[in-house]
């Protein structure tokens, strides 16, 4: 029995559905219905488109089944001629007896009685197809990927809110952790943060909307508006972009909370009292649809949260539309602004903090022994992403190249990391995999490290795990200097990477003092600044819930 091809395969499928509509009710049928002369004019129809169907090369015949034995049904969905396996069967049939077929036997009688039985009961029979010569299949042409760069970067953070001071603070290892001065926390067991003590709207949002929108928003729609005029975009190059494929995915973990707990508040006295905007500014997706209508970017919009790795998980994702050619241009990163009472109370509450309320700027030291929780953070981070060829077409300045990056989940616990930390392991991999990155490539890693006792730890060994074996790695953390930004972390992190690449300095790992004993100095950065070229960055950020991402940059050559 020959090999059935796709194409046979395809249309006895399509016969089939046909006739068994017609069997099911779909298509009424009446019972009983005689072989007469209309259905003689149907089979000759049918003889005739066949002679006019080539027999495609290199395909032998097929032997199908099909369900039923509808004639009529069979006749007026497909027309072919028996092939000569057919005519020269010897053997019994795979199904049915004496090779019956749907155009009869040859040399082999078979009364009105048998084909009346043969209706009615459905028995499945034999039929040997060829297929066409001009249906065949398509290859897939390969496309070349499109490369994705960064052209431009903005940043609102308590170490500054422009590109060179908040480096050149970090290169410095200056902390921006200090005490809490928006609210009176007194009875607080936490009373620090990475709180931004002075920031201004003016010139970046519009005074109607700076009165009434959270924080979180303020500082998501400065930063991207800085990272659009880092990048060049003038009213004159916006102008000329394509609006449908301009983008803007930025994320927050906690939203517009100040505004949802005023409301809460307002709620108290009456409803009458409450913020008409309370419900859309609380959103964490309308960071991302208020400056895209400023902008008028039709591309895509929206936002992701996943904890502390949302802003990781918003440029990956952001970066795929413009592979897949969605995008042309994307705004991506994250923003959060969680240092109100309720914010910080929950955090409080998971026994997450660092109480070292005497000495804010030593509280955040990731891998060392004394450490005693996480410092809260605020502010925001966005990438301009860019096609290359679009880049270079508007004569842009590249800063880096994104690689690729990886997500994954934990799967083991809502708080807690897996304690072999196979979750890291596996997205570390993955990234590496789908990036084409070997792992001796990598020779730095802003690590993810939040100060947190089994977390740093966790990190550390998956990084082993992955890049131990490379003498030139170098890990740092800057969240040792302006605390946890939540959703905004990856971001402003990733901010942190490019300028590194850029300016060929890596920054210190402040409050490092008496390092953890299962972790190896040669390894991380010390307290001071170090010199390195960065051959492969990657940035880790993780989340509660389990979620884990890794991105990685790249020099762009």
């Amino acid at each position: 029995m020959a090999v059935a091809s796709p194409l046979c395969t395809w249309l006895v499928a399509a016969c089939m559905s046909r006739t068994v509509m017609a069997v099911s009710g779909d298509q009424p049928q009446q019972p009983g219905l005689r072989s007469g002369r209309w259905a003689r004019k149907r089979m000759a129809r049918a003889k005739a488109m066949c002679e006019s169907l080539s027999v495609m090369p290199g395909y032998g015949s097929s032997l199908v089944s099909f369900c039923g034995s509808s004639l009529q049904g069979l006749s007026s969905c497909l027309a072919f001629e028996p092939c000569q396996e057919y005519y020269s069967c010897k053997d019994p049939p795979l199904f049915g007896e004496n090779c019956f077929s749907l155009f009869g036997s040859k040399g082999l009688k078979v009364g009105r009685r048998q084909r009346r039985v043969n209706h009615a009961s459905g028995k499945a029979m034999a039929v040997a197809v060829q297929p066409a010569k001009d249906v065949g299949l398509k290859k897939k042409t390969l496309k070349k990927q499109r490369r994705v760069v960064v052209t431009g970067m903005g940043v609102v953070t308590s170490l500054g809110h422009e590109l060179d001071p908040f480096y050149n603070n970090l290169l410095e290892g200056v902390s921006g952790v200090t005490e809490i001065e928006t609210f009176d926390c007194t009875d607080f067991p936490t009373r620090i943060a990475g709180e931004i003590k002075s920031f201004s709207t003016d010139g970046w949002v519009a005074p109607k909307f700076s009165k009434r929108m959270d924080k979180f928003m303020l500082y998501l729609l400065t930063a991207g508006k800085k990272a659009l005029a880092d990048g060049g975009m003038s009213d004159e190059v916006q102008r000329e972009l394509d609006k449908a494929k301009c983008g803007v995915l930025i994320g927050s973990a906690m939203g517009g909370m100040k505004v949802f707990n005023d409301a809460i508040e307002a709620l108290r006295v009456s409803y009458k009292k409450m913020n008409p905007f309370c419900v859309p500014f609380a959103t964490t997706n309308m960071g991302s649809a208020m400056l895209a209508i400023n902008l008028g970017w039709m591309g895509p919009n929206y936002s992701i949260s996943t904890a502390c790795a949302t802003s990781n998980f918003c440029i990956l994702n952001a970066a795929n539309h413009i592979i897949r050619g969605e995008a042309d241009v994307m705004l991506s990163g994250g923003s959060d602004a969680a240092i109100i009472p309720i914010g910080l109370g929950g955090f409080v509450a998971c026994r997450a903090l660092s109480q070292r309320n005497n000495d804010p700027t030593k509280a955040s030291r990731p891998w060392d022994t004394n450490r005693d929780g996480f410092v809260m953070g605020e502010g925001a981070g966005v990438l301009l992403l860019e096609e290359l060829e679009h880049a270079k077409q508007r004569g842009a300045k590249i800063y880096a190249e994104f690689l690729g990056g990886s997500i994954t989940c934990d799967a083991y616990h809502m708080t807690e990391p897996h304690p072999e930390g196979t979750g890291i392991v596996l997205c570390i991999e993955k990234a590496l995999s789908q990036s084409g990155v070997a792992r001796e490539d990598v020779n730095y890693v802003n690590a993810h490290a939040t100060s947190t006792q089994s977390g740093d730890l966790k990190e550390y060994k998956a990084l082993l795990h992955c890049f131990g074996q490379n003498p030139e790695l170098r890990v740092n953390s800057t969240k040792s200097m302006i605390g946890h930004l939540l959703g905004a972390a990856g971001a402003v992190e990733a901010v942190a990477v490019i300028q590194a690449i850029r300016t060929g300095w890596i920054h210190p790992n402040v409050n490092l003092e008496e390092p953890d004993k299962d972790v190896d100095l040669r390894v991380l950065v010390g307290p001071t600044k170090e010199r390195l070229d960065i051959k492969v960055a990657l940035s880790n950020s993780f989340g509660f819930g389990g979620h884990n991402s890794s991105i990685l940059f790249v020099p762009y050559k």
